[in-house]
């Protein structure tokens, strides 16, 4: 299981990915960016509405996300599909919320079904909002990043709010193009801190392809994937699927 989680929890907010170090990802990168080095046809991202709206509430158990707020993405942004009564907002995301490092940042198979609790909503969500607004524009990496930059400096974007939660234990999300490429996980933020605050352990990243977190479940993001976001992100996997099925 531990080694599943470095594998596949490549997604993350504001998200934000997580990959291992090491001669083994440097060849993957290169790979994925052959695969993907530019910003494909907007077409390739979006999906059918109602299928969207599926896999966003797959995200979480139907006790929370039957009545979150639903959003989808458009040709202008993220609309609103569902009005919510609960606090949450489920949505799909896309590999541009990886970290700016990935791999897969371009890659139009993504889609990470992700529900967020009431305090990630108001002060993690507008952060991809924010990010999505830029891809749209047509704006390049660095770009993006002295934008968000300038954007937290004049407080545009909100300060991260405790208690913020996601949910992502969809069976149909797609993380990266790894193996595993999936795995029920629930995200916790929190303000920059050292993993050990959590009991996470350091990577043993001589082998990206078998990847150890010992004696810990619990994984933290690493902070050296050129993240604009004054966030940490701790991911603990959940064993089950959003319906109660086994992981």
């Amino acid at each position: 299981m531990n080694g599943k989680i470095a594998r596949t929890i490549a997604f993350g907010t504001c998200a934000l990915v997580v990959i291992a170090l090491g001669a083994a990802l440097q060849a993957r990168a290169a790979d994925a960016t052959a695969k993907y080095p530019s910003m494909p046809p907007l077409d390739q991202y979006l999906m059918e509405r109602n299928a969207e709206i599926a896999m966003a509430r797959s995200a979480a158990p139907s006790a929370i996300s039957g009545d979150a707020t639903v959003m989808v993405l458009g040709r202008n942004g993220y609309e609103k599909a569902v009005e919510g009564k609960n606090g949450f907002i489920c949505m799909v995301e896309r590999g541009w919320m990886n970290s700016f490092e990935a791999p897969e940042f371009w890659s139009p198979k993504t889609r990470g079904a992700e529900c967020f609790n009431p305090p990630a909503a108001r002060t993690v969500v507008p952060y991809t909002f924010f990010r999505t607004k830029l891809v749209l524009a047509g704006k390049s990496k660095a770009e993006m990043i002295e934008s968000i930059k300038a954007a937290m400096e004049r407080k545009e974007l909100p300060g991260l709010e405790p208690g913020a939660i996601c949910y992502m234990m969809s069976k149909d999300a797609y993380l990266n193009d790894g193996g595993d490429h999936n795995m029920a996980h629930i995200m916790f933020y929190t303000p920059l801190m050292d993993g050990a605050v959590w009991g996470a352990n350091t990577l043993d990243d001589t082998n990206h392809l078998s990847v150890k977190v010992p004696n810990s479940p619990i994984y933290l993001t690493p902070q050296f994937l050129g993240k604009p976001e004054p966030m940490d992100l701790f991911v603990i996997p959940t064993g089950v699927w959003s319906d109660g099925t086994p992981n």
